[in-house]
């Protein structure tokens, strides 16, 4: 085997961990400027017309989003052909005195079910359809073999079996149990699948976690609503208003241009957000003292946070009302996206006007308080596209369009962002109308209204070929 003379085997793995241990400062340092900074910046944006929602209110926006169903007492339930599932996530409170173990120390987390079969088949629950990576029972109760005190090895095994879901449900039968999944925070769409009888059911839920840190659980739809008293358009009427819509949001004074608005969703805020989480969108923490320190934390163990706090931009005079993210391991690196419920409703039903884009990387600048901030990828048509084929993809669009949202900016006449960051764009806006159920391919329908042509992701990372 030829081998590099100049490969020394020592040598290498000292320059790996000095260069490891260099990066890892380095994400530390740069957490803790930015993140502090962030602290700074959540209490200096606020403004008089920014509060906190009381969640115990009678326009309970838990309800609107689909909180309830966190207590034993209140699982989602839905029936199908005879079939009946209904479940929940279980805390992680709740999933240490169910298996007397922390899970959650270990990424897992239970969902719990019950299936009643109502029908003359028996019924099989596909697991695997649920999460292709969950844990069987052996496998979650061998994570613990080593723990100290409480039952034996032996008879957590037989618990952990005895608490799962089974995959059998005979004709007339009701059966309950668990299934281990990864752990996520703030809540995931969670597709449980019935076989029998020579029939497919899916039940799909979107499951809620909260902890008090994320910016959904503030998010006050009725108190929007009856604070503008929307008006409701046919869509005809909606493109034209979404062509008044800014281009892009601002930051706080709105003296100054941010990231453009390049999205539009039409749909309820349950069926936004359960859609969003199926297509792998994570919910965000908000800025507070707690997600910083752990925000922190996590840069100087080298730990992803899936959830962190993006920054704050403002549309209709507020900031957003609800933020996800697509996020690496890699603290400056996220596709992240930022919706704002509109002063208008089409058909009855809500309207976000969002902006999503890729942070690419971190940068020094002297127009933050920080002295850091975070680099877009400037082919931002690519995030609005990515947004469009993750939702088709799922099959959650019955209809999808493009508006006019702002004149085209080349390749070789960019727009800036706040941070002074270029990007561009053929300026056209995605608007997409969710569906609560599965829409197959050739049923989904294109608004015909405006065209993508020449824009720059037409021809690739090169951008037009001349301007349009």
């Amino acid at each position: 085997m030829l081998r590099n003379p100049d490969h020394h085997p020592g040598r290498r793995s000292d320059e790996d961990a000095r260069a490891g241990g260099l990066r890892r400062l380095a994400h530390a340092a740069v957490a803790v400027i930015v993140f502090a900074g962030l602290s700074a910046c959540s209490s200096s944006t606020m403004r008089s017309g920014d509060r906190a929602t009381v969640l115990s209110r009678i326009d309970d926006p838990l309800e609107l989003v689909g909180l309830r169903g966190n207590r034993p007492d209140h699982p989602q339930t839905r029936t199908i052909d005879g079939v009946t599932v209904s479940a929940r996530v279980l805390t992680d409170a709740e999933a240490r005195r169910t298996y007397g173990v922390d899970l959650a120390r270990k990424g897992i987390q239970a969902v719990w079910m019950r299936i009643s079969n109502q029908t003359r088949s028996e019924q099989w629950m596909l697991a695997a359809h649920l999460d292709p990576d969950h844990f069987t029972a052996d496998e979650a109760a061998h994570l613990f073999r080593l723990r100290w005190g409480g039952m034996g090895y032996a008879a957590m095994q037989q618990h952990f079996r005895d608490l799962t879901m089974r995959a059998r449900i005979g004709a007339g039968e009701t059966h309950e149990g668990h299934v281990l999944v990864p752990r996520k925070e703030g809540g995931r769409f969670t597709e449980i699948t019935t076989c029998g009888g020579g029939k497919v059911r899916r039940f799909g839920f979107p499951l809620r976690t909260p902890d008090g840190h994320f910016d959904f659980e503030r998010m006050d739809v009725a108190g929007i609503q009856r604070a503008n008293r929307p008006a409701d358009l046919t869509r005809a009427q909606l493109r034209k208003r979404l062509e008044q819509v800014p281009a892009a949001a601002t930051n706080p004074e709105s003296s100054a241009d941010g990231d453009p608005l390049n999205l539009v969703v039409v749909g309820e805020a349950q069926l936004m957000m359960s859609s969003m989480s199926e297509c792998g969108w994570a919910f965000t923490h908000r800025i507070d003292g707690t997600t910083v320190r752990r925000m922190i934390t996590a840069a100087l163990a080298g730990n992803p946070y899936l959830t962190a706090p993006v920054s704050s931009l403002y549309v209709f005079d507020r900031k957003q009302d609800v933020a996800f993210q697509r996020a690496r391991s890699n603290l400056s690196q996220r596709n992240h996206l930022r919706l704002w419920l509109a002063p208008f409703t089409v058909e009855g039903r809500p309207v976000w006007i969002g902006q999503v884009s890729r942070d690419i990387g971190i940068k020094p600048t002297s127009q933050s308080p920080t002295l850091t901030t975070h680099v877009i990828d400037p082919m931002v048509d690519e995030s609005r596209q990515f947004v469009l084929e993750s939702l088709l993809f799922r099959f959650r669009i019955s209809d999808f369009g493009f508006t006019r949202a702002s004149p085209p900016a080349p390749r070789q006449h960019p727009r800036k962002n706040l941070s002074g960051d270029p990007y561009f764009t053929d300026g056209l806006r995605l608007v997409v109308f969710l569906s609560k159920e599965p829409v197959s391919p050739e049923k989904m329908r294109n608004l015909g209204w405006d065209q993508t042509k020449l824009g720059p992701i037409e021809f690739g990372q090169s951008g037009t070929p001349s301007e349009p």
